[in-house]
């Protein structure tokens, strides 16, 4: 049974096909400003008193940003732990899956959590990050042998920090996931006139057709 990379679970739970087409690149690194927004996730207490904010790259103003944190701070018993990590980018190995954890939290049990460089949705966590998430924290409970129940996923541009729950419900979905890469031999079915094809950086290749919002009235 092969491993599947956390970066293509991420992506194939938004869209099997978009991963396909990301396997026949050779460079799939992140561009450097989402190391720099991923890296404000290392600096809570610096942002939280005396930073100057106004030169962060955050997206949302110093005022909110300050208040989303301090209500993480008060939210969570791991936040002491979320500002300083004891691990910091652990390569994990499980029975499925493999990638990246950005901190590994000293708890009992201990928890992965995870660094976005873009933005929280309303509640919760995007789909595709909540696969992300459950991949991470079975792949810990597997090297440390230990039940782990949950993980978190961080949006620090925005200074939210967001729970996630290994739900019978999300762990179904890391399952359906893992299947769906299991089954990949060539191009997926396409997606049909989604939102996630009009942004999507392979819509050329992939050749997915779009309908404007006028053709969608009954203009077109």
């Amino acid at each position: 049974m092969s491993k599947h990379a956390f970066s293509d679970l991420r992506t194939a739970a938004y869209c099997p096909r978009q991963c396909y087409y990301r396997w026949q690149e050779d460079d799939r690194d992140p561009p450097p400003e989402v190391e720099t927004r991923r890296e404000l996730a290392f600096r809570y207490e610096e942002l939280l008193d005396d930073a100057d904010l106004a030169t962060e790259p955050i997206a949302v103003t110093p005022t909110q940003f300050r208040t989303n944190l301090s209500c993480a701070k008060a939210r969570f018993d791991a936040f002491d732990e979320l500002r300083h990590p004891s691990e910091r980018d652990v390569f994990l190995d499980g029975k499925e899956s493999r990638g990246i954890a950005h901190k590994v939290l000293d708890l009992d049990p201990p928890v992965p959590s995870l660094v976005s460089a873009g933005s929280p949705p309303e509640n919760g966590v995007w789909h595709p990050q909540t696969v992300h998430a459950v991949a991470a924290a079975k792949a810990l409970a597997w090297e440390r042998e230990a039940p782990i129940e949950r993980a978190f996923v961080e949006y620090p541009t925005y200074g939210v920090v967001r729970e996630v729950r290994l739900t019978t419900r999300r762990k179904a979905a890391y399952r359906a996931t893992v299947h769906v890469l299991d089954s990949i031999d060539g191009p997926p079915p396409r997606l049909t006139d989604t939102e996630k094809c009009e942004s999507c950086e392979y819509r050329g290749d992939c050749g997915v057709k779009t309908r404007s919002l006028r053709s969608l009235l009954g203009f077109g």
